[in-house]
This record gives C-alpha cells, sequence and structure tokens, in this order.
C-alpha cells in the first residue's frame, strides 16, 4: 500500500473472500497508518474450511477484495482473482498437482496472434486455446517474455498450468537481438525480474518460474553465478515455485551446460533431449542415471507441426508422366530456412517416440512441443512449427496430440484425397486414433484393421489373463496407423471402434472443382464494447459443399455495420500478402478474416466473394 497523500492516514483494510456468485465466504478487517508519502505492507489471514481446489479440470476461482476505508467511507478498492490449490515436483513423480501426479502436455506459445499481431485481442486468444484445450493441452510454457497479464488470467480460467518465462538473454548476446537484453541487463535484471514475480505470483496457472531460454552463460564462465543472482530473487519473491531454464545445452557437443548451471536450478529444464548421439533413442535415461535426484521437465520439442494441407509428392513408387511442373511460390527473405524442415504434415516418428518416452516414464514431469501454434518473427518470418496454423485452424498433428492426449473417441485420416492424374498408383494412409482398432474404407471395400501396440497392455490377476483391449489385432507400435493402397477417385472412410462397437468415423471425399464460397462466424451476437471479436472463416467448396484442398481462390470479405477488419490470414508463411485490408488467398481450401466491433450496438453483414464463385453473407447483432 501507498499513501500519496500531503498528510499521515489512519484507515482500515478490509479483504473479502468471493466465490464465483460473488456471495461472500469470509473476511478479515484490521486497522492500519501510514505517513504522508509512505508504502507500507499489511498480512491479513482468512479461514476457509473444504475450499473447491484449482485443477486443469476444474479451474476454481474465489476473488479477494481489498478495499481501504477511512471513517466510513471507502478510498480504494482492489480485486484479485485467486485460486486454492497445491503444487509438488517429485524426482520419482513428476509433477503433482493437489496431491495426484499429472502429465504435463504442453505447447510452447509466441506472444503474438497471427494477423492481429502482438496486440492481441482476449478473443483472439479464447479462441485459440479452445481449440488448445479440446486437442488435451494442459500445459503452455510462454516463449520467451513475459506474457500479457490478460493471457494468464485466461490461463486461471480455462485451467491451463502455465511455465512462465522472463528471459531469451541474459548478458551473453545471441546473433538475432544485437539491441537484446545484454545492453540493459545489469541496470535492470534486479528490478525487472522482481516486477515480473509480483506481478505473476498471484497466478494459480503458474506452476513453475523459467528464468531463460537457451542462455549463453550455459556454456560461460560465471554463468552459474548469473543464474544464483536470478534464482535467488525468484526464490525470495516466491519461496512457492521452483525455477527452472529452457535448457539446449543440458547435454551438447562440444560442451554441456556446466554441472553447477544444471544444479541450481530446481526442476531441470531440457530442450530437445533427443537432439545428440546415442540421446536420440535414450533421451533422458543417461542423466536420469548419473543424477537420479535432479527433476526433468521438456522444456521444448519437436511437433507434429508442418504446413497445413501440404504432403510432399506422397506417391513414392512413379511420378505421373503428364503431371506439369508446378513452380514453387515465392518466398520471403530467410523463409526457406524455417520451412525447410517443415514441408510436410505426414507422421513424424521422432516426435512419436519422443512423446511415447515420456508418456512412459514418470520421472519426466512432461514436455512442451514446440510450437501449439504457427508464429511470426524470429528470424524476420514466421514459423509453420505449430499444430494450429496463424489462423487458428488445425493440421493434421493436432489429432496426433488429440489421440494422445485425450480419451473422447475419435480418428483423424489423412492425407487428403485429391490427386488428378494419379490413379491407379500405390500411397499410404495414415490415421491417428485414441480407439481400440481403426477400420479402413475406399469406396466402401476394407483396407483392413489396424491397431496400436503401445501401451501394452500385460496381463492381469493371473497368468495369461489379457485385457479386452490387449487382445485385439495389434499392428503397430508407432503412434500412428498406415494403410498402403492403389489411389482412385472416391471415399476415403476410417472407422473407429472400441470392445467392437462403432464409436468415430473420418470421412474424406474427392471434389469437384471451387463453384461456392462457405462463411462461417463463430458467435451469433458480439459485446458493442469495441474490443470484441469475431472470426470469419472461409472455405472453398464444390457443387457439393465440400471443402477443396488444394483451391487457393482469391477472397475479399465485405462488412457493414458495427464492426471493422482488423486482420487477414489464410495460414501460409509462403504467400507474401499483407495482413491488413479486406482481400486474401484461399490457402488449401480456406482463409479467415478478424472483425472487431465498435463501441455502438448493431447489425453486423458480412459477405465473402471470390471471383466466379457463389458469395456468401453471414449476419449478427452487437450490443451491451
Amino acid at each position: 500500500m501507498a499513501n500519496d497523500g500531503a498528510s499521515s492516514a489512519a484507515f482500515t483494510l478490509v479483504c473479502a473472500l468471493l466465490g464465483p456468485d460473488g456471495r461472500e465466504i469470509g473476511s478479515a478487517r484490521a486497522p492500519g497508518a501510514l505517513a504522508a508519502g509512505a508504502r507500507g505492507e499489511f498480512t491479513q489471514e482468512i479461514d476457509l474450511v473444504k475450499p473447491s481446489l484449482w485443477s486443469v479440470e476444474t479451474p476454481y476461482l474465489y476473488l479477494v477484495r481489498t478495499t481501504v476505508r477511512i471513517g466510513d467511507r471507502d478510498v480504494d478498492q482492489y480485486d484479485t482473482p485467486v485460486g486454492i490449490r497445491s503444487t509438488a515436483w517429485d524426482a520419482d513423480r513428476g509433477f503433482i498437482l493437489n496431491g495426484a501426479p499429472v502429465k504435463l502436455d504442453g505447447v510452447c506459445l509466441h506472444a503474438d496472434g497471427g494477423p492481429v499481431g502482438v496486440a492481441v485481442p482476449e478473443g483472439v486468444w479464447v479462441r485459440r486455446l479452445q481449440e488448445l484445450k479440446a486437442m488435451g493441452c494442459n500445459a503452455i510454457r510462454t516463449a520467451h517474455n513475459p506474457p500479457d497479464p490478460d493471457f494468464l488470467d485466461l490461463c486461471d480460467r480455462m485451467g491451463f498450468c502455465v511455465m512462465d518465462e522472463m528471459y531469451d538473454e541474459w548478458l551473453v548476446p545471441k546473433r538475432q537481438n544485437y539491441q537484446g537484453c545484454h545492453v540493459f541487463y545489469d541496470e535492470w535484471h534486479v528490478r525487472d525480474t522482481t516486477d515480473f514475480v509480483r506481478r505473476d505470483r498471484n497466478h494459480p496457472c503458474v506452476v513453475i518460474w523459467s528464468a531463460g531460454n537457451e542462455i549463453g552463460e550455459q556454456t560461460a564462465e560465471g554463468g552459474a553465478g548469473v543464474l544464483q543472482g536470478l534464482v535467488d530473487i525468484f526464490h525470495k519473491e516466491d519461496p512457492t515455485r521452483p525455477v527452472t531454464c529452457a535448457c539446449d545445452n543440458a547435454y551438447a557437443e562440444p560442451r554441456s551446460a556446466s554441472p553447477e548451471f544444471m544444479r541450481l536450478q530446481d526442476v531441470a529444464g531440457y530442450n530437445y533431449a533427443d537432439r545428440w548421439r546415442e540421446r536420440a533413442n535414450l533421451y533422458y535415461s543417461p542423466d536420469r542415471r548419473l543424477f537420479p535426484e535432479r527433476k526433468f521437465v521438456g522444456t521444448e520439442d519437436g511437433s507434429m507441426g508442418g504446413i497445413r494441407g501440404e504432403y510432399g509428392d506422397p506417391f513414392p513408387a512413379a511420378e505421373a508422366p503428364d503431371t506439369p511442373a508446378v513452380a514453387a511460390p515465392a518466398q520471403p527473405p530467410g523463409a526457406e530456412l524455417f520451412l525447410s524442415s517443415w514441408r510436410s504434415s505426414l507422421p513424424k516418428i521422432n516426435v512419436e517416440q519422443l512423446w511415447r518416452f515420456v508418456r512412459t516414464y514418470d520421472y519426466v514431469a512432461g514436455d512442451f512441443m514446440w510450437t501449439g501454434i504457427d508464429y511470426l518473427g524470429e528470424g524476420g518470418v514466421g514459423s509453420p512449427a505449430g499444430v494450429l496454423d496463424s489462423c487458428g485452424f488445425r493440421k493434421d498433428g493436432y489429432y496426433f496430440y488429440q489421440s494422445q492426449w485425450t480419451s473422447t473417441p475419435m480418428v483423424h485420416v489423412l492425407p487428403h484425397w485429391n490427386w488428378r492424374g494419379r490413379e491407379g498408383q500405390p500411397l499410404t494412409v495414415y490415421a491417428y486414433s485414441n480407439c481400440d482398432t481403426v477400420e479402413l474404407f475406399v469406396n466402401g471395400r476394407s483396407m483392413g484393421v489396424k491397431a496400436y501396440e503401445f501401451p501394452r497392455r500385460g496381463v492381469e490377476n493371473v497368468w495369461n489373463n489379457l485385457p479386452a483391449r490387449a487382445r485385439g489385432p495389434h499392428t503397430t507400435a508407432d503412434l500412428h496407423l498406415a494403410w498402403d493402397v492403389v489411389y482412385e477417385p472416391g471415399v476415403l472412410k476410417a472407422v473407429g471402434r472400441q470392445a467392437g462397437r462403432v464409436v468415430a468415423t473420418d470421412e474424406i471425399a474427392t471434389t469437384g472443382e471451387p463453384a461456392a464460397v462457405r462463411l462461417t462466424l463463430d458467435k451469433t451476437a458480439a459485446a458493442a464494447d469495441g474490443r470484441d471479436v469475431v472470426h470469419a472463416v472461409v472455405e472453398i467448396v464444390d457443387g457439393d459443399g465440400r471443402t477443396v484442398p488444394t483451391a487457393g481462390n482469391d477472397v475479399t470479405f465485405d462488412v457493414q455495420g458495427e464492426a471493422r477488419i482488423i486482420g487477414v490470414d489464410n495460414g501460409s508463411f509462403s504467400i507474401s500478402e499483407s495482413f491488413h485490408g479486406s482481400e486474401r488467398h484461399a490457402f488449401n481450401g480456406r482463409c479467415l478474416a478478424i472483425l472487431q466491433t465498435t463501441r455502438s450496438p448493431g447489425s453486423i453483414r458480412v459477405t465473402a466473394r471470390s471471383p466466379g464463385l457463389r458469395e456468401a453473407t453471414a449476419e449478427l447483432n452487437s450490443g451491451p
């Protein structure tokens, strides 16, 4: 508290604990006084019997309302949302929330919101986080700087555990940051780190602090001393949470992070644990043997990202003789460096194998894959490493994680089924699923039943007594299913079963030529507050209403009424187009416009047009 007045002040400090319905559950009050210009800290306690606990499944929040009262007049009031939960990190059991181990199924996220840049309206994050939640994600690493406090508010409300990261650089500069933190570190790190912890420590979502990402001090002389100074600040300001670093040199050649640097972390953070030599297969196990008391978390690892809807040439046997060569689209400067390793959206075996290890061994608290969503920047161009693209559209890799992180039956089949000129040629069809078995059909003909052999189910109770799940036709220890088929136009259908019963299906059909624009809004009403957003999704469809997966038609958005366009996008980093204006090419059949309301209530009418195609219109109202 601070007294900015010209004279001393006596007051009563009142704290009330409110439930989600606004009902007061408990309160405390105490007299206080501050001299003119003085600051002070005051402690109050409220007893709460059998609190409702915050968790990723039920993110229950209370509100602490603090009121400063002079006489019978309230002169100031401040509301602090809080959640009540317990956390622990164990060398054998990993991360523990409210007394139960929880595997951190995590993603790394940058601060940008795609076409809206880093000034991200809350509604953009709400839509993106809802998609990650539906994928089964329960944890987020904020890379590589302090996040927007509103973002943490959303994580509190939606039930995400957060690794809250402070720095991308200390004193050792990085090549891309010639005016980076090293210029200001000595002068500002104490105040900045202190302010960072004080700002974020009341968020129940924050379960661990990250002092830095791929810091040069890992291997530098005196680097451990720099980390020690930061750890001391974190522990002083918040003795309840551990500190980690995202270390890309935890084990490396020619030099690994110093033993002291690793020891100073409460939880050792590993970036790309499968990067070096035999660790591509052994992962964390060598260090587990060498340091049995160490606590492990995968702070950053590869993902099932890729360019949405891009599969390269899935026909390995032969090229179609009459297929003309198509020139690759022009790339912005530096784009090739980032795009080269993410061309295809097909399964990535190394990602599957690492996740299988993390899932198997409890001592690894979890994994934060790079990244949950495509991002801008870091080298001047965007990266398609995410499992959601910059529009927030799902990629195929999204369904890999959903198959591993959720239990609601699902199946997803890929690639698309528009391969004109490749009839009669063999290709591989893939599926992700959490069902017991998946059967693939091509134009109604069964291509066979497939099932995972991981995780294997051992015998139960007595010898050779296998649970029903273990008796199925196991065909692979990979985390995807695959069928070699001969391409023919028509319908590709995957059928997922549990205990012999159909519980999930996915179907892809060969489409006709683009015939129309389909326009979908993500809400039917919006707030007239100048802040709310509406996502207008366009799909290019054929005459039967099926999305054409290769369509690249130009789309123009027209908005009338109480909203304006604040960004347009299509999820592709291969096409140099502005995020501003009202036009955008569709990319692999889809594009997006983000609208923001005005402060005046009224109707909003959105029209999407494309030359030669049937246009589409959608309407909604904004109000108080």
